[in-house]
């Protein structure tokens, strides 16, 4: 009999989107679902080790200064853990060649983007290579967005899944890289997982308000070589139910939200790697 699924969401510093994360864990099978401050990581109390899937949820990371995450993500790179005197980001190696999952949602994607945990060409996980600025509107966007996913991906979490519609709320979300050969590269190993797409046609959209934020190549998410980690701009914990819908009360919906799918994956590839 296998043991039960363990699932850490990681909060603290400005992330704001812990519980409804969790209550999506929970509401996809995982068993035993923790709350847990990076504070704890870092003080030895709790590692990362100790569980099977990772959720780095969305929210406003030290404020965003210095940009989306980005002094979250110094903190991990270099902080060490104060009862071992190990570096913290050997928890996260360790952790990706554990053959475990992580999932980073918005403020959660633009951390695994500049950790380099994302796009992480040939498994070359530590080093940064794309980026999230700011949206092209100029402004924060909060608004839903058609999703097209990728069959070709090795994505571990859309599995089986060929469209979404879920809300985005950020004024960080356009994925963009110098280097033209890089997006290039995204798109031959299709590592570009979902993409804004006009919703009549399901194109990518290039666009506002279809691709709310500009990105190159319309991308919303993407993933590592490997499938495992996978990080994306739109909240699919936002939508676990039809009443959290903008139109539920005037379309007939299914009761469960399209967000948990993507949850529901993770959980089942858990179950049968334990």
């Amino acid at each position: 009999m296998s043991r039960d699924a363990r699932a850490i969401v990681l909060a603290g510093n400005g992330t704001n989107c812990e519980m409804e994360t969790a209550f999506a864990c929970r509401g996809a099978g995982f068993e035993c679902v923790d709350i847990v401050t990076i504070w704890e990581i870092i003080a030895g109390d709790k590692t990362i080790g100790e569980y099977d899937f990772m959720c780095l949820p969305g929210g406003f990371l030290d404020g965003d200064d210095l940009g989306s995450a980005k002094a979250q993500a110094n903190r991990l790179l270099h902080s060490t853990v104060k009862k071992t005197g190990q570096p913290l980001f050997s928890q996260f190696s360790s952790f990706i060649n554990a053959g475990k999952l992580i999932l980073g949602i918005c403020n959660g994607f633009q951390l695994m983007v500049k950790l380099g945990l994302l796009p992480a060409f040939d498994k070359n996980y530590g080093q940064q290579t794309v980026t999230l600025t700011g949206n092209d509107s100029g402004r924060f966007e909060d608004r839903w967005v058609w999703l097209k996913s990728n069959p070709a991906s090795p994505c571990v979490f859309t599995r089986g899944i060929d469209a979404l519609y879920l809300p985005i709320r950020h004024g960080e979300g356009k994925f963009v890289t110098k280097d033209s050969q890089i997006l290039q590269r995204l798109k031959a190993d299709n590592q570009i997982v979902l993409s804004y797409v006009d919703e009549k046609n399901q194109e990518p959209a290039s666009n506002y308000p279809d691709n709310p934020n500009g990105s190159q190549l319309s991308i919303a998410g993407v993933c590592d070589p490997t499938g495992r980690l996978f990080g994306l701009m739109p909240h699919p914990e936002a939508f676990n139910h039809r009443t959290n819908h903008p139109r539920w009360t005037r379309e007939k919906l299914p009761e469960e939200g399209m967000g948990c799918a993507i949850f529901t994956n993770a959980y089942s590839y858990v179950k049968k790697h334990l």
